[in-house]
């Protein structure tokens, strides 16, 4: 009965073994579909210009043209309304988890206005609150008109997400 009895010792080490393995390759398997879900939290986009910290101030009214050029580099774009205005166009996005579609936090468009002289008449940045168009700096929303004809089709165009 010895042999028996080590023979059946022997099987349960065996057993004992092998749910030992069995956990741990359970253990490394969770552990690396944790990790790859963990490599697809949330991701964030900027598309377009990024304002430099301070830029802005660093433009006081009756500033040259090349001064604007020289601190917030060339323009998204630039249309000419009594003078010229110098657009620069940003839309951030993030998505919570990745192959999610992609959801605009914040879509913005700052104007640099110049009189004839290429002097800075007005500086705006545009963004959307309560789905109209908004100035931040001044804290009013532009009036039809205008200038209301320039940014209604830039908002349009960032939205096409």
């Amino acid at each position: 009965m010895t042999t028996t009895n080590e023979t059946s010792l022997r099987a349960d080490k065996r057993r004992g073994l092998h749910a030992c393995w069995h956990g741990l390759r359970m253990l490394a398997a969770t552990a690396v579909v944790g990790l790859a879900l963990a490599g697809c939290t949330g991701e964030q986009f900027q598309k377009g210009y990024i304002l430099p910290p301070g830029a802005l101030e660093q433009i006081p009214i009756g500033a040259s043209q090349d001064q604007v050029l020289i601190v917030m580099g060339t323009p998204s774009t630039v249309a000419t309304l009594d003078g010229e205005v110098f657009y620069y166009i940003s839309q951030r996005s993030e998505r919570p988890v990745a192959f999610m579609n992609q959801r605009v936090v914040d879509q913005r468009v700052i104007a640099i206005y110049f009189d004839k002289n290429r002097r800075v008449r007005r500086l705006a940045n545009y963004g959307l609150q309560d789905g109209k168009i908004f100035d931040f700096i001044s804290r009013t929303t532009p009036t039809s008109g205008q200038e209301m004809s320039y940014l209604a089709p830039l908002f349009k165009l960032l939205s096409f997400n």
